[in-house]
């Protein structure tokens, strides 16, 4: 199982993070975060094997664009409305994760129409915001999931979780990658490294 920490934003506390080595670090490009990277963003050298994720929600084409030239990002992570033909345009040319919302009345066949233009997935708590709530959902809900494209778990993971999950709950479904990030900080954008280096996969 793959460990993707997201909500990164201070250059310092990204270099200690890679040195844990994730095999994925996301950036969040979307200016209402409280773990926004800003305007003047600086992304310091990291190890090519972890793979840069640029979070943008609802943004413009041009704008993503330009956050995957300036980073050299290796995937994106669409965490808005976007529709499959948004997706799909830059399925082209970099995989794409596309983030929903889960709650108990959620539809998976909204998902069939983005299995064909997203490389993966990612499960997170539906709230009135997009993401980092630190709240969980009920994981049950997941057992009506196809898993025909790989996803992400997210949505206030903390160590526990990832414990109970190793042991067995949830054992049918194919979790690609466990998604960390407000369980494992000591403020918005800034992880515990102590804590990140418990996590077990």
């Amino acid at each position: 199982m793959n460990l993707k920490v997201c909500g990164l934003k201070d250059p310092e506390n990204i270099r200690h993070v890679a040195m844990l080595k994730p095999q994925f670090i996301g950036f969040i490009f979307y200016p209402k975060s409280k773990r926004f990277v800003g305007d003047d963003f600086v992304l310091p050298t990291i190890s090519t094997e972890i793979k840069k994720v640029g979070v943008f929600v609802n943004a413009e084409v041009s704008a993503i664009i330009d956050k995957i030239d300036e980073y050299k990002l290796d995937l994106i992570q669409l965490h808005g409305d976007e529709t499959p033909t948004f997706c799909e345009a830059f399925n082209n040319f970099i995989p794409v994760i596309k983030a929903f919302g889960i709650n108990e009345t959620f539809d998976f066949k909204s998902l069939n129409n983005y299995k064909e233009c997203c490389s993966y997935f990612l499960f997170d708590t539906k709230t009135s915001e997009y993401g980092g709530s630190g709240k969980s959902f009920d994981r049950a809900i997941l057992e009506k999931y196809d898993n025909s494209v790989p996803f992400f778990l997210s949505g206030g993971i903390g160590l526990e979780e990832i414990k109970n999950l190793k042991i067995g709950k949830l054992e049918n479904l194919k979790i690609y990658g466990i998604d960390v990030n407000s369980r494992f900080e000591t403020e918005p954008g800034i992880k515990d490294i102590e804590q990140l280096e418990k996590i077990s996969l």
